[in-house]
């Protein structure tokens, strides 16, 4: 039968006149064709995105509501914001200053069409493998980005940002450009925007700015939280480093001469860092801590917190943070003379309360006021714990036990009461010399490791040296109250928490869900500790109906052989004010099945664990001042402040 020729089709594929998987391979034609078509497709898509994406109005971002904070109760606690921004024209900002910010941040602003193409692709790219978006744009696409558009890194966000940044390329001239860029940039310390920057950091307006001033306040552009040369002296080294870079840059551009290069070799030092009045008191550190919670948990930055618009609730408990507050005032005003004793300058405390049973942090105390002193005492990780980190080897030398009982480390067998007893007459008595060979004996790194699964963090751990068992790790007030709760607490620990929810626009923020209690010590071996710092309690505080001891020893306060830099007490209250630990009894016995809610003082872990530092810290000076003599001769190593400022606390209403 003879064959017969069929219609040519339109799409030829599969391939006629192929055989195998080449009827399957596209020709070139289709390639080309299928390429061309999609160049059109992107090109009809981008031209109608174009034309119906409008550039918002410029002046939102000044008109956003403030970050609302509440206490626990949900009264509210303070609000901050709206946004810091005061908008200048060009002719109040000095050349200068135009030019270290286009030498830092975008050196061909004058000459590019507003967008980079290859910085785009970059953060497209980084998005997707999840890496950091951060970089390579131009000033107008952080102009637009900073204007019109929300913070979020997404790949919708960034199509936005660059088909805007090339409508607002080509409406507006370079001048407005740059205007707009230097009005709503983020510079830290709450300040958008050039003017509230030199306000901030130098206390001026905008048009007094030198070019070394200009080049610093550039160079916090690239983050403040890393480039604020008052945060930490990390920050300090970055900051001088990149303000040097953008001077040089400057006479590479040609915008600087070499001579005027050589006038500024000395860093522009800016004022201290200061809070808003209505972070007074107390506020500015509670904020603090919900801030450092907040970013952990969801990303957020704080320049993304200083967009304002945020609901926050906390754990803190409106009451107990005035009671804390009140109870350091009484004891520093009827104890220490500054005009008096010189031992009593310098003196600073701080303290924090954590809730047992599910790690809140209902209380806190960072300093005499935010507004002056803006280190936060309660979180500080610059004071040595002393003998209060004692019952941690006492805690690992009997989990040792627990978990291997019948030797230790070198093979001999174990007497489970005599280690007990050792250690706590140790720590009753101020002795070092056997939490050294405890530390000897069971290791450095296991010591270490139950202290950082107790609660502590383990950068804030020391060398693993011979003293380690002594204390000279320097965790905070939070984590040292979060860490005792632990022995309280029947073995189970809950990390710390200051937020319980936050909102956006009606919305809740993902970040926020908690796990429960986790069992990192033997509750067996959270009963001995507790009860032998039950005992401890009362010799420092005062036998119930007798009278107070003269010379308190305590796990917690200096002892002679500390390096008399620091005193710190840890107490909870949950039957009759003692110090970590619970009810009536000895803690001793048999530890052998108890259950978490059997453990002395487990109660329903409604009452706070307290941890209060004291210390003594010249503004400047590299290391803390010796604590001999503080509140004179009868305080010894002013170690009986701390142990009255937790009973003022526990008595005040």
């Amino acid at each position: 039968m003879k064959a017969t020729k069929g219609r040519r089709r339109f799409i030829d594929y599969p391939r006629q006149g192929r055989e195998g998987p080449r009827r399957w391979l596209p020709s070139w034609r289709q390639w080309l064709g299928t390429f061309s078509l999609g160049i059109i497709c992107l090109a009809g898509l981008f031209a109608l995105v174009y034309a119906n994406v409008d550039i918002p109005n410029e002046n939102e971002l000044a008109g956003r509501e403030a970050t609302v904070y509440y206490w626990a109760d949900g009264s509210q606690m303070v609000s901050v914001g709206a946004v810091n921004r005061q908008n200048i024209t060009l002719d109040k900002v000095p050349d200068s200053v135009e030019n270290s910010v286009i030498a830092a941040e975008n050196a061909t602003f004058y000459s590019d069409a507003g967008v980079s193409i290859q910085g785009i692709g970059r953060a497209v790219v980084n998005m997707i493998s999840g890496e950091d978006t951060q970089g390579g744009s131009t000033i107008t696409q952080q102009y637009v980005k900073n204007t019109y558009l929300s913070q979020d890194q997404t790949v919708t966000r960034k199509l936005k940002e660059f088909i805007i940044s090339l409508k607002v390329s080509n409406q507006k001239s370079k001048r407005e450009i740059l205007r707009g860029y230097l009005n709503t940039s983020w510079f830290g310390r709450g300040s958008y925007g050039i003017q509230a920057a030199a306000h901030a950091y130098y206390g001026i307006d905008a048009d007094k700015l030198n070019p070394s001033q200009g080049a610093m306040l550039a160079a916090v552009l690239k983050g403040s939280e890393q480039y604020d040369p008052g945060l930490s002296k990390a920050n300090h080294e970055r900051a001088v480093e990149r303000w040097s870079w953008i001077l040089d840059r400057q006479v590479t551009t040609g915008k600087m001469t070499e001579q005027e290069r050589a006038k500024y070799r000395e860093f522009p030092e800016p004022r201290a860092l200061s809070k808003p009045t209505s972070q007074a008191g107390q506020i500015g550190y509670l904020i603090d801590i919900a801030n450092k919670f907040i970013k952990a948990g969801t990303g957020l930055t704080d320049k993304d917190l200083a967009r304002g618009g945020y609901r926050i609730h906390t754990t803190f408990d409106k009451q107990r943070t005035r009671r804390l507050e009140k109870a350091v005032n009484d004891v520093r005003r009827q104890n220490l003379d500054p005009k008096k004793r010189a031992a009593d300058t310098f003196v600073e405390v701080g303290a924090a309360s954590v809730r047992p049973k599910d790690g809140a942090i209902v209380a806190l105390y960072g300093g005499t006021d935010a507004t002056r002193h803006f280190s936060n005492n309660a979180d500080t990780t610059a004071v040595p714990a002393g003998s209060a980190f004692k019952p941690f080897v006492l805690a690992a030398a009997l989990q040792q036990q627990v978990d291997r009982p019948e030797v230790d480390d070198e093979a001999r067998p174990v007497d489970r009461q005599k280690w007990f007893g050792d250690l706590t007459g140790a720590l009753m008595n101020a002795e070092n010399p056997p939490f050294v060979q405890a530390g000897q004996r069971i290791g450095l790194e296991r010591i270490r490791d139950v202290a950082v699964a107790a609660g502590l963090r383990e950068e804030s751990m020391a060398r693993l040296e011979q003293t380690f068992p002594l204390g000279t790790s320097a965790p905070s007030a939070i984590r040292m109250a979060s860490a005792y709760t632990t022995f309280t607490n029947g073995g189970l620990h809950a990390d710390p928490y200051a937020v319980t929810k936050m909102t956006y626009g009606g919305k809740k923020l993902p970040g926020f869900n908690r796990t429960g209690p986790e069992q990192v010590l033997d509750a067996g071996v959270a009963q001995q500790v507790s009860g032998a710092l039950e005992g401890l309690g009362w010799r420092t505080l005062g036998i119930p109906g007798g009278k107070p001891v003269q010379q308190p020893v305590a796990a917690g306060l200096t002892e002679p052989g500390d390096r008399m830099k620091s005193a710190w007490f840890i107490g909870s209250a949950p039957a009759a004010g003692l110090l970590p630990g619970s009810g009536p009894g000895t803690g001793s016995g048999s530890w052998d099945g108890i259950r978490p809610d059997q453990a002395p003082g487990a109660g329903d872990g409604s009452e706070p664990t307290t941890a209060v530092t004291m210390f003594r810290n010249k503004p400047g000076a590299p290391e803390l001042l010796p604590m001999n003599g503080v509140g004179g001769p009868k305080t010894g190593l002013g170690t009986t402040l701390p142990p009255k400022i937790w009973s003022a606390y526990q008595e005040a209403s």
